[in-house]
């Protein structure tokens, strides 16, 4: 139910017997109690040559004796994962010894006949053996939320005891709502206020940061999306932070390349050298901040703590694409306009220009003469 730990779920026992679950941003009630619920007994079988009909296919274990073999056998490690050819979600697993053992005697006594991979006595897949199979494979022929809902069940194991749904209640949010959408809006504003410092003091470079910002807001939601993650008011504060990461770097950039001006150099050179000055101190931060990350999500793991692992993890994803954004595209934005004469305005990069008697600045650089150091004009002189 919390594989990624974004969703968030109460789970408490009730009396001997019973277990209230609750489940926050979940849209298909049918799909969570199938989660909940499904046991996920998958098993292997083949055809029997007499009847053509499906039977368990049975393989000697360790011990030799001859066995089922069904998903018990399995590593706790199936994801989700996508054929490079067709593009279509799969579903890897990876056998135990026994479970490895066993697969390999039954797939060399099936080359060139099909496999029938059942859940819960449903035909989900029947590939045809192309070759001896050891310890891993794919599930083939399902969907992605099917997918998805298969590795989590696969990992959890089956569930020994049926379970059986005694009270189902779908309640509206009241009060966390209202929190939710003041915290989009303190999102909304926080977004906008940083878009207008960086414009402000930085002229043409904000404009480009602030594009990179954008584009940074799209794809962490776009990742949020697909992953899925539940925006509780813990992932909505981990978004909001990892805003402010991304402009960090951009500041960092902006003022190396700001000091590479000062000093005389083309714009060209001035933003590779920006860019290479910045990035040890990007990189040491966000390197920071994931290791950070990493430990509050091994808090919230195993100390139960959701709102911690959902915090750490969506600050994570955050951190991870704003050093895209900085790094790749922000300079591709600033290497676009180079070749601009327009561009070479000092005043474009909220910089100011004073003259220099007798001094003609190479084309393409900037000469700043009231922040020169009278030890460095008397040098250039």
């Amino acid at each position: 139910m919390n594989a990624y730990g974004v969703a968030e779920p109460i789970i408490q026992a009730q009396g001997t017997d019973r277990v209230i679950v609750e489940m926050p941003g979940v849209k298909d009630i049918e799909e969570a109690k199938k989660l909940i619920g499904q046991t996920a007994q998958l098993d292997f079988r083949e055809r029997d040559p007499a009847t053509g009909q499906w039977k368990v296919a049975i393989a000697p274990g360790l011990d030799g004796q001859e066995k089922e073999l069904t998903g018990k056998y399995f590593r706790p490690n199936a994801q989700v994962v996508f054929d490079p050819r067709t593009n279509q979600p799969q579903v890897a697993f990876e056998f135990d010894d026994e479970g490895a053992q066993m697969f390999e005697a039954l797939t060399r006594r099936l080359i060139g006949r099909p496999l029938g991979i059942f859940l819960d006595n449903e035909l989900i897949s029947a590939p045809t053996v192309q070759a001896v199979i050891s310890r891993n494979g794919v599930i083939t022929g399902v969907r992605l939320q099917e997918a998805r809902t298969l590795a989590i069940q696969l990992n959890a194991g089956a569930v020994p005891v049926p379970i059986s749904i005694i009270e189902e209640r779908t309640v509206d949010a009241t009060l966390g709502s209202d929190s939710v959408r003041k915290s989009v809006i303190a999102g909304e504003i926080a977004l906008l206020v940083v878009a207008l410092f960086m414009i402000l003091y930085y002229r043409l470079p904000g404009v480009l940061a602030t594009i990179a910002l954008m584009v940074y807001t799209l794809l962490t939601l776009a990742v949020f999306k697909l992953i899925p993650v539940t925006l509780t008011l813990a992932s909505i504060a981990g978004f909001i932070l990892s805003i402010g990461m991304a402009v960090d770097a951009n500041i960092l950039i902006f003022e190396r390349m700001r000091e590479e001006l000062r000093w005389g150099k083309s714009l060209g050179a001035a933003i590779q050298a920006g860019f290479d000055r910045a990035w040890s101190s990007i990189r040491d931060s966000n390197s920071s901040t994931l290791i950070t990350c990493a430990l509050l999500y091994w808090f919230g793991q195993n100390f139960g703590a959701s709102l911690i692992q959902g915090f750490a993890f969506t600050l994570a994803i955050g951190v991870a694409i704003s050093m895209f954004s900085a790094i790749f595209v922000t300079r591709t934005l600033l290497r676009a306009i180079v070749g601009s004469r327009v561009i070479h305005n000092p005043s474009l990069f909220g910089m100011e220009i004073h003259a220099t008697p007798n001094v003609r600045p190479a084309p393409g650089r900037f000469r700043l003469g009231e922040r020169e150091t009278g030890a460095l004009r008397g040098a250039r002189s």
